[in-house]
């Protein structure tokens, strides 16, 4: 018989929708003050911080050596930095900017129109980048950080 798979909290329950809170913040940004989207950022780096917690935690328990909580430590929160704050911030953030841009484009359109458009650009495009930039950067830290610390073990 199999053995089940853990699930990870941070990372395959709705929890990992809190890391995408500036993915929010960054789709509102031409409609809200600078502070709000700050505190999206202040939101996705809370949870950030909170799994780099908890998988610093389980190694420590699961094994204890000072070594190998520091590398989980880094991986946990290279990890969340990359995929959950600044690369689907950017993204965002690009896209939001590009669409307003290219709605510029139609003058008969009223810029408050055009920044409600923007938001929703934003907002949709969420649910589509976060597997692919899960992935990506699953990929990436497994090429360089999880390649170049296998040696330190």
């Amino acid at each position: 018989m199999t053995e089940p798979i853990e699930r990870d909290f941070w990372r395959d329950t709705w929890v990992r929708y809190l890391g995408y809170a500036n993915e929010v913040g960054e789709s509102f940004r031409a409609l809200v003050p600078g502070k709000v989207v700050r505190f999206s950022y202040a939101v996705a780096f809370a949870y950030t911080f909170a799994d780099t917690a908890d998988k610093s935690y389980r190694m420590l328990k699961k094994d204890g050596r000072p070594k190998r909580v520091l590398i989980e430590t880094g991986d946990a929160l290279l990890w969340q930095t990359l995929a959950s704050v600044v690369i689907p911030g950017f993204v965002i953030n690009r896209l939001c900017a590009y669409s307003l841009i290219y709605m510029s484009r139609y003058p008969k359109v009223s810029r408050k129109a055009r920044n409600w458009m923007a938001v929703g650009v934003g907002l949709a495009s969420i649910p589509f980048i976060v597997h692919p930039i899960d992935s990506g950067t699953t990929m990436l830290m497994d090429v360089t950080y999880r390649r170049w610390v296998k040696n330190e073990l």
